[in-house]
């Protein structure tokens, strides 16, 4: 194991131990909102300081992009943080939450780790070098056709600008014959579960950076694709991510393609 992953795979398990001691307090936590169905808590604070102190004190001089404390600056190294994916499903006692932490170097993905504290589930990276569930190594799904898949997705319940686009997707990803469609509600874990071949392909529009820099990592190591909806390598200037294995991954460019508009394929 990388050292870089050793680092971050403590950070992730601190964050996570905050998390589980106050899963028996929720009722008790102070709560704000930082948007429309945006919400942070003490828990999100406490886990990203945790997190940020294990990397500063292994590396002081990396650069930190956080999702609760926003960018510090740093040499070539940066760091990409969300201390508890899925704050929602954990502010409603959901046990579907993670953290996320994961290492850009020039701005190539180099580490990552996602964390699940509810089922102590490690899901670790590092560019190279495959990924890794605790000590399984992970490896997508080879299903060749979207029939009988199960997709992964995400609601844009915040930003609703392309809700009715969104739905049209959702409409022709059931009627492809797929198996289901999930929204468990925390991307990093998504993403995850597509490099455990859990999903065979997931699609999301308006992530941030945060929410998938681990998790993508985690897809390609473990030998699947992460796209843009256009089927380029922008998802981190748009946000909007198609992940699966080589085959699923096209079938579902070709499925979401006719309800790209001028803004969804930029």
């Amino acid at each position: 194991m990388h050292p870089m992953i050793t680092i971050a795979s403590r950070a992730a398990r601190a964050a996570g131990n905050i998390q589980r001691r106050y899963l028996e307090h929720l009722d008790s936590l102070t709560i704000s909102s930082k948007g429309d169905n945006d919400f942070v808590s003490e828990v999100d604070k406490a886990s990203e300081q945790v997190i940020i102190d294990t990397l500063r004190k292994a590396y002081p001089d990396h650069a930190i992009l956080a999702e609760e404390s926003g960018v510090s600056a740093g040499n070539e190294f940066q760091w990409i943080i969300d201390p508890l994916d899925g704050t929602t499903n954990y502010l409603h006692g959901i046990p579907q939450f993670a953290v996320s932490i994961a290492l850009r170097r020039k701005g190539v993905l180099e580490h990552g780790v996602v964390f699940d504290p509810v089922r102590d589930e490690m899901f670790s990276a590092s560019r190279g070098s495959g990924a890794m569930l605790n000590d399984r190594r992970l490896r997508v799904t080879n299903r060749k056709t979207l029939k009988g898949a199960i997709i992964g997705t995400g609601i844009p319940f915040r930003d609703r600008r392309h809700l009715d686009t969104y739905l049209a997707m959702l409409r022709d990803m059931i009627t492809a014959d797929t198996a289901g469609i999930r929204r468990p509600g925390s991307a990093a874990l998504d993403f995850a579960w597509v490099a455990a071949g859990r999903f065979d392909g997931f699609w999301e529009l308006g992530l941030k950076p945060w929410d998938f820099a681990a998790g993508a990592l985690l897809v390609k190591e473990a030998g699947g694709v992460v796209s843009d909806l256009a089927g380029g390598d922008d998802y981190f200037n748009t946000g909007n991510t198609v992940a699966g294995n080589i085959r699923l991954h096209t079938l579902m460019l070709q499925t979401l393609k006719p309800h790209l508009n001028e803004q969804l394929k930029a």
